[in-house]
């Protein structure tokens, strides 16, 4: 594919020659002629003397550059999308593979495609282009939206909502029973039926065997446009706003509210019935034991505003030494002091 066509597709300014024949996408250091790269972190930049790389897709403001480029007001946006002009997606052909049990009451939409050893129960409804890989369970009175697509062993759960454009990765399990418990006189513990259940709005993305629990009553809410990534944990009733990222191994404990456009990184911990303000962002293995408010950069335990965390373990690095210091610092004082006259 020219370099010409890939800049009008992607809608980057051509600075180079048009004609350069471009055959596949790949990273600044991997990349080999006749392949297009991207710089968008300026760590990576030094590595603009070495690569080999045909073209590459820069910001506006990157300065000269050795190699034909294509500049882009977001450059790992626009290779994102040159990936799609390289790799794609799979194509799967509409039908019912023989081994699939689809339950006669069951609606399936236009153009679904439902793979080996998949099971649809009673009463479930999945729109049009659906894709059940293999091995798919989904459980009665369940809906499901359009353009829906599940990857191997994953499970939706009875009395599920699932809307438009939503991709599950394997293993991930929809409304599986909260963590719902009542502590009995005995000492046993009683299980409180989970009768709610989860929605998931349109356009979300949850990773390898995540789990989004269904509620004990109410719902289990993740908002529009969110992206769950792989381990990760939401409890039972609760609500994540839209277009949130909750990164690998981020645990919601129950009744948590995320709100919009909130980035939790990973290994962040939330303990339950706390509210996490929108646009927040979350370091890694932050660990929230209060309400968080909207805007901020928070880390560390317990969740503390950023850059007073990272004073904080710069300061217990020293504690040794300070310590030693403030002994000498006792010591010196204490010679000083006059002494009591003693009758």
């Amino acid at each position: 594919m020219k370099l010409e066509a890939i800049a009008k597709t992607l809608g980057c300014q051509l600075d180079g020659d048009p004609n350069v024949e471009i055959t596949g996408v790949a990273g600044i250091e991997e990349a080999k002629p006749g392949e297009l790269t991207f710089l968008s972190n300026r760590k990576y930049r030094p590595l603009l003397s070495s690569t080999r790389a045909s073209a590459i897709i820069v910001g506006k403001d990157a300065g000269a550059i050795r190699i034909d480029a294509l500049r882009s007001a977001n450059p790992h946006l626009d290779f994102a999308r040159a990936i799609e002009l390289f790799h794609a997606a799979p194509k799967y052909a509409p039908g019912i593979h023989p081994t699939a049990i689809v339950a006669k009451s069951s609606k399936i939409g236009a153009d679904a495609h439902i793979g080996p050893y998949c099971f649809v129960d009673e009463e479930t409804e999945i729109g049009s282009k659906a894709v059940l890989h293999s091995f798919v369970t989904i459980y009665r009175d369940t809906k499901i939206g359009d353009d829906f697509f599940a990857h191997s062993h994953v499970c939706v759960r009875e009395g599920s909502r699932i809307g438009n454009r939503v991709l599950l990765q394997n293993g991930v399990v929809i409304g599986s029973d909260g963590y719902g418990f009542a502590h009995q006189s005995d000492g046993k513990w009683y299980k409180i039926r989970q009768s709610g259940t989860t929605v998931i709005e349109d356009d979300v993305e949850i990773q390898a065997h995540s789990a989004v629990d269904r509620a004990t009553i109410g719902e289990t809410r993740i908002g529009r446009g969110t992206k769950i990534d792989n381990l990760v944990q939401v409890g039972h009733a609760s609500k994540v706003g839209e277009d949130t990222m909750l990164c690998g191994q981020v645990g919601l404990a129950g009744t948590t509210r995320v709100g919009n456009r909130c980035i939790l990184a990973g290994q962040v911990g939330v303990a339950g019935h706390l509210s996490i303000g929108d646009g927040t962002t979350l370091t890694a293995q932050t660990g929230v034991p209060n309400d968080v408010p909207a805007g901020v950069v928070y880390s560390g335990y317990p969740a503390m505003d950023s850059l007073v965390w990272r004073k904080s373990v710069a300061m217990f690095s020293r504690l040794p030494e300070l310590q030693k210091e403030l002994r000498e610092l006792q010591k010196a004082v204490s010679r000083l002091a006059p002494r009591q006259e003693t009758s």
